[in-house]
């Protein structure tokens, strides 16, 4: 119980430094952002403390649609003091275009740098200026299995891409289906295998490929982007690597695919998702231990010079409009003391190093952290940096051609098309 009492010091101290600068008499601070339900719900505890030791009366506005109703109220002169920013990619657009807050002379940019590596730093920065900080992160490149299952067959975590082939074509040897995935999503269906392709093109391509191909420096129908596919279609157009099939994956929503982990027998044993999977897994089995019944590896390396980068997303906050207030509420959510509560209540991941592992509900969450925050390089989900036209258009839509057979140069050359207008030739 020490530890809770150290969050609680830790919470106060935050919540003072916030409060700095700030008069009695100031009343209110307004902040829009996607969250609803536990989210939401979550960062009403983490406003809690700040609203009490400020007396700042925190108001919250929720859509779905953020990007466009935030885009029509900056438009409009009326913008909210703090948003909730989806990628980086938008608070470049927002700060380019004058709609963002500098915080360089708003935060303590001294601890700011004790306290985040500089990848984190760099990606919330704009031509050196930081603009956006990390409330919380998701880790994409992670691999989940059934610990039981596996000491049961006498499997091993593989440490290599190729000890994780040999892994897939052993358990499919012996009758087993190796992969689960899922790539419905509604309107958004595909997504799921764009972060197989992003992951693989971090471990085989290497950061600075990965970098000139989300800013369309390459073609898509660049060998490095070739291969990525192809390394993909190896697991995913192989029906004897995947339950149910080619016809399955198409069909099945990304947060169902999962279960066939618990079958008895297992209908799979791997699935690759990120640390939000966590939350389906109890949600369609919620007497499962974390750590015992379900647990992850890192995908692995594939080209031993690029070792075991992550890849992910996170949720970005900045401010828009310039007030006592905005700063107080920023500089608390920038603080490990915010970020503990986030994180407690949600799951989520937080890149501040200051975050005490206690914080962290389970295990399996505290690992995930680690891995997080010790990765030697981290990019941004690649999709979500592209044009909305490429990234979360053709993009997703060229897995899905992939995946239902079309040949691999067509599906490049369509992305190519798309990326050739949205780019602007």
């Amino acid at each position: 119980m020490a530890s809770k009492g150290r969050i609680c010091v830790t919470l106060v101290l935050a919540v003072l430094v916030a409060a700095a600068g700030v008069h009695a008499q100031q009343r209110s601070v307004t902040v829009m952002g996607t969250w609803g339900g536990q989210e939401l719900e979550a960062f009403l505890k983490v406003l809690e403390p700040f609203e009490a030791a400020t007396g700042i009366d925190v108001e919250f506005t929720g859509t779905r649609d953020l990007v466009a109703v935030l885009t029509t109220r900056v438009q409009a002169g009326n913008p909210p003091d703090i948003a909730l920013l989806p990628n980086p990619g938008f608070v470049k657009e927002m700060a380019e275009d004058g709609h963002l807050v500098v915080l360089d002379d708003v935060l303590d940019m001294e601890q700011l740098r004790q306290d985040y590596a500089q990848t984190w730093l760099d990606l919330g920065s704009v031509d050196g200026k930081l603009y956006a900080i990390f409330l919380s992160a998701d880790l994409k490149s992670l691999v989940w299995y059934n610990p039981k299952e596996f000491a049961a067959k006498g499997y091993t975590v593989p440490a290599t891409w190729e000890e994780m082939l040999e892994l897939t074509r052993r358990i499919a040897g012996e009758g087993g289906k190796p992969w689960a995935i899922g790539l419905e999503s509604g309107a958004a269906s595909g997504w799921p295998g764009t972060d197989w392709i992003e992951d693989i093109m971090l471990r085989t391509a290497g950061p600075e490929v990965y970098d000139q191909w989300v800013n369309h420096e390459i073609p898509w129908t660049h060998p490095a982007v070739r291969r990525a596919f192809e390394l993909f279609g190896e697991i995913a157009r192989n029906d004897d690597y995947v339950y149910g099939g080619t016809t399955y994956e198409l069909a099945t929503n990304f947060g169902d695919a999962v279960r066939e982990l618990f079958t008895s027998p297992p209908n799979a044993f791997m699935h690759r998702q990120a640390t939000f999977i966590q939350s389906f897994i109890l949600q369609h089995y919620p007497d499962l231990v974390p750590g015992e019944d379900f647990a992850f590896f890192a995908l692995p390396p594939i080209d031993p010079q690029f070792g075991t980068p992550a890849m992910g997303a996170g949720d970005m906050v900045g401010m828009m409009r310039d007030t006592p207030e905005a700063r107080a509420l920023m500089r608390y959510l920038a603080s490990a003391g915010a970020q503990q509560i986030w994180v407690s209540e949600l799951g989520k991941l937080s890149a501040n190093q200051r975050v005490n592992p206690n914080a962290y509900p389970d295990a399996i969450t505290r690992a995930a952290a680690e891995v997080l925050i010790n990765a030697d390089v981290f990019r941004f989900d690649a999709s979500d940096l592209m044009p909305a036209a490429v990234g979360s258009g053709a993009f997703w839509e060229g897995i899905l051609m992939y995946v239902g057979g079309e040949d691999l140069d067509n599906v490049l050359e369509y992305i190519e098309s798309v990326a050739q207008d949205a780019y602007g030739g």
